[in-house]
């Protein structure tokens, strides 16, 4: 996972506004925002231009099968993985100054990425906590229900950790930098404001709808889901996280998205909080270029989006 996790789990915002929603992903260099029809990125290359793509969102994206509670989160998530992958790898061909950046990124590499991506994940949060928790259960002699939320709570601290130790490798800050500029941007479109540094300036590099919220919900959640399944053997303790990860992520999603409707909710917000807190971690400020590329991005999506209509 990685925020360039995000994921990674890609940085996605859900959202429920009569206007259409924006969303987006950290890139390396850049930024890639999710539009109705299109996906467009936008990459500072090393001679300071910066270079532009579009894709246009296949069909599959827009089936009725996205409406469906509990499914559309599993579905979201995998077409984002796929399309949040494709956009770190071709970010890196640009940023690594490949003039265009236009090798097509398909394929054994393209695949070869997720899955090593998903297999870390999985392995980082949640099978070491399980190993983890084991551990103290031969200590502790834990019963089957505090030794589910002890697991849990290790999953969230090691996630916890990992967002801190990777703000200690610069490439990754900057990235992050990005992901703030992104954050920035859409508040700016949001609130029907210009698309203008000056103007982005103003406003929170923390989004409430920010997938380190999905993330941290998913912690959450999990905690929930697992202790309700007891003391199976280490097999199937195992087995079971992975086989449930599509069924949390379905809740989750909703979840999200039920508080994105509620955003203006007091307690919604209170709970949210933690969220915005964590975000500290995954978000830096972006120094103005950063902003120019978040601002390209979304000019260009939304331009793409009109022309469609």
């Amino acid at each position: 996972m990685r925020d360039t996790l995000g994921g990674d789990f890609p940085l996605f915002f859900f959202m429920a506004v009569n206007k259409p929603t924006y969303g987006g992903q950290a890139l390396i260099e850049g930024v890639m925002i999710r539009g109705v029809n299109v996906v467009t990125m936008a990459v500072r290359h090393p001679t300071g231009d910066i270079v532009q793509r579009v894709d246009t969102l296949t069909i599959a994206s827009k089936n009725k099968a996205r409406q469906i509670p509990f499914v559309r989160g599993v579905l979201i998530l995998w077409e984002m993985l796929t399309i949040g992958t494709k956009a770190l790898l071709w970010s890196a061909s640009v940023a690594s100054e490949n003039e265009e950046g236009e090798s097509e990124i398909s394929g054994p590499a393209l695949w070869g990425t997720m899955a090593l991506s998903l297999v870390f994940g999985i392995s980082l949060f949640f099978v070491s906590p399980i190993l983890l928790t084991k551990l103290l259960d031969m200590v502790f002699h834990s019963t089957p229900l505090l030794s589910n939320i002890i697991e849990g709570i290790v999953r969230l601290l090691v996630f916890v950790a990992y967002l801190w130790l990777i703000n200690f490798v610069a490439e990754i800050r900057r990235v992050f930098a990005y992901h703030g500029a992104e954050h920035m941007t859409v508040h700016a479109y949001e609130n029907n404001q210009p698309l203008t540094v000056e103007s982005i300036r103003h406003f929170n590099k923390a989004h409430p709808r920010c997938g380190t919220a999905f993330l941290l919900v998913v912690m959450v959640v999990s905690i929930i889901a697992f202790a309700l399944l007891g003391d199976p053997s280490i097999y199937w303790r195992i087995a079971s996280r992975i086989l449930l990860i599509p069924v949390i992520t379905g809740i989750s999603y909703e979840i999200i998205r039920w508080s994105g409707r509620n955003a203006s909710s007091s307690w919604v917000r209170f709970v949210t909080g933690p969220s915005l807190a964590l975000q500290s971690l995954t978000t830096q400020w972006p120094d103005d270029d950063q902003i120019e590329v978040a601002v390209a991005a979304m000019e260009h999506a939304l331009e793409e989006d009109s022309n469609a209509e």
